[in-house]
């Protein structure tokens, strides 16, 4: 078992090296370029598009409206990893992987577009009557080779499916570890999500996004407004922390208390594993929930993947790392009981208040977060072996959440990375091969009469 182990390891280190990062960081750069850095130049009304009209209703009631596909898509980009994915991605690749986070979300708004813009265009209804589109779709039917993109969307499907197996299972053992700081057993942690869990993925997609439009805002707020707290008590060594995080992505950092020590190599591999797991540019999974949305074209719902690698990595990962780096906890704590850090952060700063806001904090973040996750599974099963399939598959992922309970946090987060590597591949390559599609409907859309044009018109009225 431990030879295994080793081999696991070993392999996924040496996958999220520099294989990762070239496919990762090139992918994104060679489409920020395709794209014309449209990311940057328009990110003022891109905005405007998203944050502007957040609270927006769809005129028919029983559609889901762009908030609310956005809304899903970010249950599942800000969970467990942006507040527990954060301290494990420091404890086992030192401060310096905070900044390769921040390389990874910059560059990755690029594929996040382009994702998202190719899952619109391709999607199509399934049984239900519900929109069902993502690399399964414009893989199998955007490729000219036929043959070679309907294996590659067979492929995305069967690794994402069998990925989400661990990936519930880390977001689980996250809540557990942190439930224990305030006396929680881990049985009735891992139990609890369950239940709750069966009882909203069962409803389907409009009941997962009536949860996760309430859910994603209110968790959101109650971290964020926390870890500000933190870091404006200790704002005088909030400098020197941006500078660690800075200098120990390109230099080694010694060993010292509870941290084991950091090479530049692991602090690549953890910082750009977490950061991709965290928002999800270029897995492949947002276009999923995305493509469920209302919208008068691909590239509007397109923006709110730029949102979403805003309000995630760049904000909600961020407060993490300086609450993690300004407390010193990563220094003490064991990388073992990473998962435990924010809790034990905030417990510092408000005392046993501060662990329950946490431990609540991560439980609304992993309910939200595995609610989706068994929807992206969900249409996977369905895409290979049909409806009837993906509806008994979805009891596998509420079972997996009960592997929290047991599972070792390195473990499931090196299992985890080796198969999110297996679905980043095929998507990656479909960005790149499809990124004149990309570029012609962003070009239509900032073009037309109809869209950003009329758009600027009722701006200058």
């Amino acid at each position: 078992m431990n030879a295994f182990f080793d081999l696991v390891i070993g392999f996924s280190n040496w996958l999220w090296g520099t294989p990762m990062l070239l496919l990762l960081a090139g992918g994104g750069i060679f489409l920020t370029f395709r794209l014309g850095f449209f990311q940057f130049i328009h990110l003022g009304y891109i905005w405007k598009q998203t944050f502007g009209k957040m609270f927006q209703k769809s005129e028919d009631k029983d559609a889901i409206s762009p908030f609310q596909a956005a809304t899903a898509a970010l249950a599942s980009t800000i969970g467990a990893s942006n507040i527990v994915g954060v301290p494990v991605a420091i404890a086992f690749g030192g401060p310096g992987a905070v900044f390769w986070m921040w390389v990874i979300a910059l560059i990755g708004s690029a594929s996040k577009f382009s994702e998202i813009v190719l899952g619109i265009k391709y999607r199509e209804k399934n049984e239900a009557g519900e929109f069902a589109g993502g690399p399964t779709y414009y893989l199998a039917k955007g490729f000219k080779n036929k043959k070679l993109g309907k294996f590659l969307g067979m492929w995305f499907a069967f690794f994402l499916m069998i990925e989400l197996i661990p990936s519930i299972a880390t977001q689980a053992v996250s809540a557990v570890q942190t439930a224990g700081t305030i006396g929680i057993p881990p049985m009735v942690t891992g139990v609890g999500m369950a239940l709750i869990v069966f009882i909203v993925v069962f409803g389907g997609i409009k009941r997962i996004t009536q949860v996760t439009e309430k859910l994603v805002p209110v968790m959101a707020l109650l971290y964020i407004v926390g870890a500000l707290v933190i870091i404006f008590a200790n704002i005088t060594h909030l400098p020197g922390v941006i500078a660690l995080i800075v200098k120990s992505a390109f230099s080694p950092v010694a060993a010292t208390g509870g941290f084991a020590g950091s090479t530049v190599a692991l602090a690549l591999r953890w910082g750009a594993a977490r950061g991709t797991y965290s928002n999800e540019a270029g897995m492949g999974t947002a276009p999923i929930a995305h493509a469920t949305a209302e919208t008068d074209h691909p590239v509007r719902q397109a923006f709110w993947g730029i949102f979403e690698i805003t309000v995630d990595t760049l904000m909600v990962c961020s407060v993490t790392a300086f609450v993690v780096l300004i407390t010193g906890m990563w220094e003490t704590v064991p990388a073992a009981e990473a998962a435990s850090i924010p809790a034990l952060a905030f417990g510092k700063m408000f005392g046993p208040a501060g662990g329950i806001i946490v431990t609540v904090s991560i439980l609304l973040f992993v309910l939200s977060t595995v609610i989706v996750l068994v929807f992206y599974g969900e249409k996977q099963a369905e895409f290979l072996f049909g409806y009837k399939f993906a509806k008994a598959w979805k009891y596998v992922y509420v079972v997996s959440i009960l592997l929290g309970v047991f599972g070792g946090i390195e473990f499931l987060y090196q299992f985890l990375d080796f198969f999110l590597a297996m679905i980043i591949l095929p998507n990656m390559l479909a960005l790149i091969v499809m990124s004149k599609e990309v570029v012609e409907l962003k070009n239509e859309f900032f073009t037309s009469e109809k869209y950003y044009l009329k758009d600027i018109k009722k701006k200058a009225q």
